[in-house]
């Protein structure tokens, strides 16, 4: 009998520091969140460290006091890994690098690093090699030469294995071939868009790991991959759905996340223009996360970069059997009532008056209130087929199908 093998997680540090723009409360959910990319990639972290400074130290990030904290605890602890929340110049990267003598990484880093693993079709891997080999072409000098000591396990995936001699020339003879291939690819795909016909075309959009997969699995009765985990997504999957009489296209893209790397918006152009040429979006929320507002945030700035924030949007707030609104003692005089002890019934009526009737409330995973949301859809999806077809009229059955 084989014996059970465990896979050993990388050992991982974090570091982020508080300044003006970020209190200790905000680090703290950015650095949960860097936990869950590290976890997503294979790493446990053992430690983090936080420091307060105004702006960054220009050499190494942190203070030279906080440095040695560092280097003493990632020798001890054997640590293969240290990523910092903000992205890194490569001067720092570097500088950093020599000091610790391990893997650093930033923010973007580890972000290219997952959409690295989650790339499964030939396309989306020629995206991520591109937005990888721009990140990496400044960081040539001390990365390369860090590569040849060190391989394997987080951030060391796609170009760095195979290209560890390569020189800057060779470097930006491959970005521009892979974004001659992308191009020709976009033009494929632009055509496959133009082929889909009349049908209107739905984009679920939304921060990371907020059910979209899920909810698409659900309204299409397809199988589209779906996990607890970031950018458990990463290439766009779109199919025919079928609500009443109605037939659309639904398309699920790659999550949102804030500090999105401006390299990855301009690879996975192809994968936002499933958004830019919606009829309509769906910004799917995950209504039981702490700081769902800020997620709102985000995704609606990035939704203005890529000039899509004017859409018709239905704002579906998902995984409500999740909520837990925090509670006040009613002796505790206090504790003063915020955003995060209203109540679900509280967060409709607050939404409702907000943005009018575009506001769902839903569990995809335990399918509540999915009539609702196909009723909702459904009569979306009409109203713009019917405007742009008023000879071809649908009329809404009494029964959806289950």
């Amino acid at each position: 009998m084989l014996e059970e093998r465990n896979i050993a997680l990388e050992k991982t540090v974090l570091i982020g520091i508080i300044n003006q723009s970020q209190n200790a409360e905000k680090v703290a959910e950015y650095l949960d969140e860097l936990e869950f990319l590290t976890y997503t990639a294979g790493g446990e972290v053992v430690k983090r460290f936080v420091q307060r400074m105004e702006v960054p130290n220009p050499k190494t990030f942190i203070g030279s006091g906080k440095m040695e904290e560092v280097q003493r605890f990632v020798k001890e602890n054997e640590v293969g890994a240290v990523i910092f929340d903000d992205e890194l110049t490569p001067a720092q990267q570097n500088n950093i690098e020599k000091i610790l003598r391990c893997k650093i990484l930033d923010r973007t880093g580890l972000i290219l690093d997952i959409f690295a693993q989650r790339a499964q079709t030939s396309y989306a891997r020629t995206q991520v090699e591109l937005a990888q080999y721009e990140y990496l072409l400044p960081r040539l000098t001390g990365l390369w030469t860090h590569l040849e000591r060190q391989r394997g396990g987080i951030g060391m995936r796609g170009p760095g294995e195979t290209e560890i001699e390569t020189d800057r020339r060779i470097v930006r003879d491959r970005i521009a071939l892979l974004k001659k291939k992308l191009a020709k690819i976009d033009k494929q795909m632009e055509t496959q868009r133009g082929n889909r016909g009349s049908l209107v075309r739905v984009a679920l959009v939304g921060y990371t790991n907020v059910g979209k997969s899920t909810l698409m699995n659900v309204i299409s009765k397809s199988d589209v991959f779906a996990e607890n985990k970031l950018f458990a997504t990463l290439d766009t999957t779109v199919r025919k759905v079928v609500i009443g009489n109605l037939p659309f296209l639904l398309s699920d893209t790659v999550g949102f996340i804030r500090k999105l790397p401006t390299q990855l918006v301009e690879s996975f152009k192809s994968t936002l223009d499933e958004v830019r040429e919606a009829d309509m979006l769906l910004h799917v929320v995950d209504i039981s996360h702490p700081n769902f507002e800020e997620h709102i945030e985000s995704v609606n700035q990035i939704l203005d970069e890529i000039g899509s924030a004017d859409k018709k949007t239905i704002m579906v707030f998902n995984k409500i059997d999740l909520y837990r609104p925090e509670t006040i003692d009613e002796d505790d005089l206090t504790t003063e009532k915020t955003s995060a002890h209203l109540t679900l019934e509280e967060w409709q009526k607050t939404w409702y008056n907000r943005v009018g009737d575009d506001v769902l409330f839903i569990s995809a995973l335990n399918k509540e209130n999915l009539d609702e949301f196909r009723k909702k859809v459904y009569d979306a999806v009409r109203e713009i087929h019917v405007s742009r077809f008023p000879y071809n009229n649908f009329l809404y059955p009494e029964h959806l199908e289950e």
